[in-house]
């Protein structure tokens, strides 16, 4: 697990994660040298990439063996040859999981470099090709059609356009360029599409970029579980207060057959827009989404006039999940955290006062800003 870097946070984060996790419960438990261990084991691990890509199956419009067996033909046709399992969960009915391959320590290093930002670079490991808009640098010469090998700028210092650069950069694969330099760093903007077809990448992993839309979700192992574990039925109302981009939101809506009522809300209105869109993509009608501020969300005063929309009045729900907004640093893979302390330590006051707000159930699911971390 040493291939890439461990995780690098700034000072003041890295002391305090240093002081929770070394603490006097951990240490009688473990001693210190076994405490150390693992918590540079956990640094290691989150710098990579997880065991299995994980795909919730949308079982509103077909059956998981149906969209297991289209999924193992879309795979072989992108491996070429390459047998990879497509697995069925031992328990949960609805997921399926593709192993990830790597990392491959023994690819060859082209001359020609391409830099990419750290975001992209992740993306990258989980399977997708580069795309223009997180081409950060090309070597001076590159062409449409050469070969290059990829490589992440995990600490973001290259410069847009630079024609070299020799600062922390972590080696992501070898791809096909689509487009030359010139063209990626036109005058006229940033271009859109596709910008590095990614061949051999480190850690071999599915491309799922238009792959069955309609009947797959690429979701994280532990978002699925939150939503079985809060057990919607058919024919409920649901509230979700946190609810972009709407992976959990369509999985509700699913496990309850299209059938009741599930309500999603998030206070940004491009998030709102794509849970509408994901809602589309996945054919399911039972979903309303409204941009509105959680923390507002529970109408203290009852009103004549009658709406479907936010606020709510107390025990207006059979169910509430609460996902709150988090400090992501669970997300896999992510080899430099960017955030400040002040940032990390903020977000504990807004959980809490979301979970204080929610407008009665008889069920609420808070989830964990750690739940990514098992993923």
């Amino acid at each position: 697990m040493s291939f890439f870097p461990k995780i690098v946070f700034q000072h003041e984060v890295e002391e305090y994660l240093t002081k929770v996790f070394r603490n006097n419960e951990l240490i009688s438990a473990l001693g210190t040298q076994e405490a150390e261990k693992k918590y540079q084991s956990l640094l290691s691990h989150l710098s990579h990439p997880p065991a299995f890509t994980t795909v919730r199956v949308n079982t509103h419009l077909a059956s998981v063996q149906h969209v297991k067996k289209m999924l193992f033909e879309e795979i072989q046709k992108q491996f070429k040859g390459l047998c990879v399992p497509v697995l069925e969960h031992p328990k949960l009915q609805d997921i399926l999981l593709i192993p990830v391959i790597g990392p491959r320590p023994d690819l060859k290093k082209h001359a020609s470099e391409v830099i990419v930002g750290a975001q992209c670079g992740y993306a990258v490991l989980r399977g997708a090709h580069v795309y223009v808009p997180g081409i950060v640098s090309t070597s001076r010469f590159v062409k449409a059609g050469d070969l290059v090998s990829v490589y992440s700028d995990i600490e973001g210092k290259c410069k847009r356009g630079a024609k070299e650069f020799n600062g922390v950069k972590v080696f992501l694969g070898n791809g096909i360029s689509e487009l030359s330099r010139s063209e990626i760093f036109s005058s006229s903007g940033p271009l859109k599409g596709l910008g590095i077809r990614m061949i051999e990448p480190v850690y071999l992993s599915p491309s799922f970029d238009n792959v069955l839309p309609s009947h797959l979700f690429l979701q994280n192992l532990p978002s699925v579980v939150v939503s079985h574990v809060l057990n919607p039925q058919p024919g409920e109302k649901i509230l979700d207060m946190c609810a972009a981009p709407g992976g959990k939101t369509t999985h509700i809506a699913t496990l309850m057959h299209d059938q009741g009522e599930v309500i999603a809300m998030d206070k940004i209105a491009n998030k709102v827009k794509k849970i509408k869109q994901n809602a589309e993509f996945l054919q399911l009608n039972c979903i309303k989404a409204f941009c509105y501020d959680g923390t507002k969300a529970l109408l203290v005063e009852k009103t004549e006039d009658k709406q479907e929309g936010p606020p709510f009045l107390p025990e207006s729900f059979d169910r509430i999940l609460l996902d709150a907004p988090c400090s992501g640093m669970g997300q896999r893979p992510n080899m430099a955290y960017s955030s400040t302390l002040k940032e990390v330590t903020s977000y504990q006051p807004l959980q809490r006062k979301l979970f204080t707000v929610q407008p009665g159930s008889i069920r609420v699911l808070l989830t964990s800003q750690l739940q990514h971390i098992c993923c």
